[in-house]
């Protein structure tokens, strides 16, 4: 499995299953060369949604983006991974994360000491003999990762890492860190609206939650940003950073920047023009890449 091309990655926890079949049969016929899951605490089991996904779709890759590492042992993990690898004939690809402490204490974890936890962890999973008749070709491993111990370990212990709300010159650094022969899938959000007071304010919704986040003054930091763009819902540099607001073009030219710094596969964040998690197909539709100028090399 490459994991290269154009993907896209979702919050498909605010689809109805219906829905979320739906959308990944409306991306696989739309060219896209991965679908990533998301997964929260109280919502969808990501390796048996994937599991269902995989089972309504032909080509396309799905992806776990990520599924967290507190909720369940390496052991289990390890198996429902291969399960799915084997159901699909290998177009599984496993993405695993430690989150947020907040997350991990919702699931009754204790965060302390999350590199050497992960560390292990990784370490079991690839331990893992699957033992099944009929089994397939071990699912790649990518971790999901922003800071550098993170993204030096993805880059010795796995296939590679999974980078989320960062930009271009974070890429291009993760790209140096993970080192050669790894893959680098990096997810960028886009919203298909020309007005820059409303993108922008749709955009603060999306990012709020982020820019809450302990630790992330420290993390936007090495970027280049500073208090002031983390005030206040966010400045319009950092906005603009993150969320690659317009048109095709627009969105078409940011991808185009993840690539030259390094991305193996870039994925869609598609965020809906009126607000909420729900991936807004428009966005989808022009950026498909069956479409002529796609940035995804078919």
């Amino acid at each position: 499995m490459e994991l290269t091309g154009l993907g896209v990655f979702a919050f498909l926890d605010y689809l109805s299953i219906g829905e979320a079949s739906a959308f990944a049969k409306r991306a696989e016929e739309l060219g896209y060369d991965a679908l990533w899951l998301t997964e929260g605490p109280y919502g969808r089991d990501a390796l048996v949604q994937a599991g269902y996904l995989l089972s309504r779709t032909e080509r396309i890759v799905i992806g776990t983006g990520v599924t967290s590492v507190w909720a369940r042992g390496a052991s289990a993990m390890a198996s429902a991974a291969w399960t799915n690898a084997e159901l699909s004939a290998g177009r599984f690809a496993l993405g695993i994360g430690i989150n947020t402490q907040a997350v991990a204490a919702m699931r009754g974890a204790n965060y302390s000491r999350p590199i050497a936890f992960m560390s292990e962890y990784v370490r079991a999973l690839k331990a893992f003999e699957y033992s099944a008749v009929g089994s397939a070709p071990a699912p790649p491993i990518v971790i999901g990762a922003q800071k550098p111990r993170m993204l030096e370990l993805a880059g010795q212990a796995t296939d590679g890492a999974i980078t989320y709300f960062v930009t271009p010159v974070h890429t291009a650094e993760a790209r140096r860190m993970l080192g050669p022969g790894k893959r680098l899938i990096v997810a960028q959000a886009v919203l298909m609206e020309s007005d820059p007071s409303r993108a922008r304010n749709c955009a603060r919704n999306y990012m709020a939650y982020y820019l809450g986040i302990p630790g992330y003054a420290k993390f936007f930091a090495a970027l280049g940003f500073n208090e002031h763009d983390l005030a206040d819902g966010g400045s319009d540099r950092i906005v603009d950073a993150i969320v690659a607001w317009g048109d095709e073009s627009a969105f078409r030219a940011r991808l185009e920047e993840h690539r030259r710094a390094g991305a193996d596969q870039v994925c869609v964040v598609a965020l809906d023009p009126s607000g909420g998690m729900r991936p807004h197909l428009g966005a989808l539709e022009a950026l498909a890449p069956s479409s002529s100028g796609s940035t995804s090399g078919r």
